[in-house]
């Protein structure tokens, strides 16, 4: 099984940061294009940024400009800095292999963003 470990997030006021950190283990990551993803109460899970293995990105359009996606493949591990947070933001992000996902899902981290 894949083990995803998600990490980093938190409560933090609107305008903030936080680096959310996605461990991968079990797999070979080198081979996985991997994807961010987050799900607020009510709502589907929705992809925010993806990355392809050689490390090209790709954004949200609620989230370009104010997100970077990156990884190490030395260290199987995924970032997600988020820059200049908004109330909308609030949710459990989630990494995952980018369009064919593991059949599993981690515990995610929930971020709220609040005042």
């Amino acid at each position: 099984q894949v083990q995803l470990r998600e990490s980093g997030g938190g409560l933090v006021q609107p305008g903030g940061s936080l680096r959310l950190s996605c461990a991968v283990s079990g797999g070979i990551f080198s081979i996985y294009g991997m994807g961010w993803y987050r799900q607020a109460p009510g709502n589907q899970r929705e992809l925010v940024a993806s990355i392809t293995i050689g490390g090209t990105p790709t954004y949200a359009d609620s989230v370009k400009g104010r997100f970077t996606i990156s990884r190490d493949n030395a260290k199987n591990t995924v970032w997600l800095q988020m820059n200049s947070l908004k109330a909308e933001d609030t949710a459990v992000y989630y990494c995952n292999r980018w369009e064919t996902n593991f059949g599993y899902w981690g515990q995610g981290t929930q971020v709220t963003v609040s005042s």
